[in-house]
């Protein structure tokens, strides 16, 4: 009866926050173009390549190279770009590349006409091929809409200088960093999205500071700025910084925004954008990717997940997430919201090894699993959630330039993910494994670690002071 009742509330809470951020308008249009398909090539090798691991700065930036041997990683060969003459062999035929994958070997090919794809067969470098993704007949797009160019007066909090956002940010100790200047200075974080809603437009995202962006979805044609405030929100609670307001949990941290959700259908490519943004990621020198995204169900049921997919390295994007702890990089990856539905598991690639998968607890009781956060174990046995912290509701500021409410392991995950860049930022002699280790000894579940809370609630103030007593700066 107490679940009940739980569960009763927590879906009023929803609906009362969604109704006030019904802020999109969308419109259905037919999709343009007519029919297409866009198929994941798989390479045999990369032998003949005029790239070597020798001279890494000719595909990656220094800061990356320079993330790697701080951290005692060498560059591999999954590093090196995929050859160029495999490429003009299969431009050769006709066929669009429209994206790639270095660490898979991989190309997304895009053609009109399924026919074309059977001239694969013929290229001696091509070792397979996969259909993931297929135009739909009609779209829902989303419109620009109107936002504040400053915040309201009752959003202030009188003698709280974190504003909205104290309780989440206090509640895993992330203003202990913050009181001794560990803010995110010096360090780089992607968060990889489905859109950005008015970021390039809204006065309080003008002071963060934004090295780029890039749409891995409509590269031609970006929309990172007009779909979705999705991730407008998800940078909103690492970003922003206004006194007595809203302070983020990593405001002195640069940030690079990625694109690589459609917003207009869901399917098997998207995993390929999202492998796309996390190279994109580390090529760049990122220290750090917040992903607020999540796959198992697809429009196609072919192209679906299975529970027993969730091992790390079934699924494209999960297998991509596993390796980014060995290119010195911290993935902090949203659990899901499937605690409520028959899926209940974790989704892909919060499933990947080496990363920090993020559940949501209530902000009313922390100590409270949010009913609909989805829960472990890994199909191999491995503890999921690895942490929680609030997002049943999480404050954030949306697309209009409001502080609002919303639900979701999607705005629990970016809380966490800016104090990782905090914590790291104060022992950068620490790799990747290291962090990621220090953040689930700290927890507070940590002597029974279950498939619900995982390690439970960072403590990140303590996660600092045992960091400090096992390093040698």
């Amino acid at each position: 009866m107490q679940r009940l009742l739980t569960i009763m509330i927590f879906l009023l809470c929803e609906l009362a926050i969604h109704a006030d951020n019904m802020q999109s308008i969308k419109q259905r249009t037919k999709f343009k173009g007519g029919p297409a398909y866009i198929y994941r090539v798989t390479l045999t090798d990369k032998q003949g390549t005029p790239y070597d691991i020798d001279h890494p700065t000719r595909f990656l930036s220094r800061r990356s190279v320079e993330r790697r041997k701080r951290q005692g990683l060498s560059i591999d060969s999954t590093d090196l770009p995929i050859n160029p003459k495999y490429v003009r062999l299969i431009e050769k035929k006709n066929i669009q590349i429209v994206g790639r994958s270095r660490w898979q070997n991989t190309l997304l090919v895009k053609v009109k006409d399924t026919a074309l794809i059977n001239n694969l067969g013929t290229i001696p470098c091509v070792k397979a091929y996969k259909l993931v993704w297929q135009s739909p007949d009609s779209v829902m797009t989303e419109v620009r809409t109107k936002y504040h160019d400053r915040f309201e007066e009752h959003d202030s909090v009188t003698g709280e200088v974190y504003g909205t956002a104290a309780e989440q940010i206090k509640n895993v100790m992330g203003q202990r960093l913050h009181d001794i200047g560990l803010r995110g200075e010096g360090m780089m974080i992607a968060v990889i999205d489905g859109g950005f809603k008015n970021v390039d437009r809204i006065p309080e995202f003008q002071k963060i500071d934004i090295r780029g962006w890039y749409d891995f979805v409509n590269q031609d044609a970006p929309r990172l700025f007009a779909d979705t405030d999705h991730g407008t929100r998800v940078l909103s609670a690492m970003a922003i910084y206004h006194p007595y307001y809203y302070i983020g949990t990593a405001p002195k941290a640069s940030y690079w925004l990625l694109r690589s959700e459609d917003q207009q259908t869901e399917q098997e490519v998207e995993e390929d954008y999202w492998t796309m943004a996390a190279e994109f990621a580390d090529s760049v020198g990122c220290d750090v990717i917040n992903s607020s995204v999540g796959y198992n169900e697809y429009d196609h049921k072919s192209m679906s997940h299975q529970l027993w997919h969730l091992d790390g390295c079934t699924a494209f994007a999960s297998r991509s997430a596993s390796m980014l702890a060995d290119k010195g990089i911290i993935l902090v990856n949203s659990a899901g919201n499937s605690g409520m539905g028959p899926w209940k598991k974790i989704g892909v690639p919060a499933d990947a090894d080496n990363i920090l998968t993020v559940g949501a607890v209530s902000d009313m009781t922390p100590s409270r699993i949010a009913p609909f956060s989805s829960v472990g174990p890994t199909q191999d046995g491995r503890v999921k959630p690895d942490v929680v912290a609030i997002g049943a509701p999480a404050r954030l500021v949306n697309g209009r330039g409001v502080v609002t409410s919303d639900m979701g392991t999607s705005f629990s995950t970016p809380v966490v993910c800016g104090l990782v860049a905090c914590l790291w930022q104060g022992m950068p002699k620490k790799t990747a494994k290291e962090i990621m280790a220090i953040i689930r000894q700290t927890s507070n579940n940590y002597q029974h670690p279950d498939n619900v809370y995982g390690y439970g609630l960072p403590n990140f103030w303590r996660a600092y002071m045992i960091g400090m007593a096992t390093t040698n700066e």
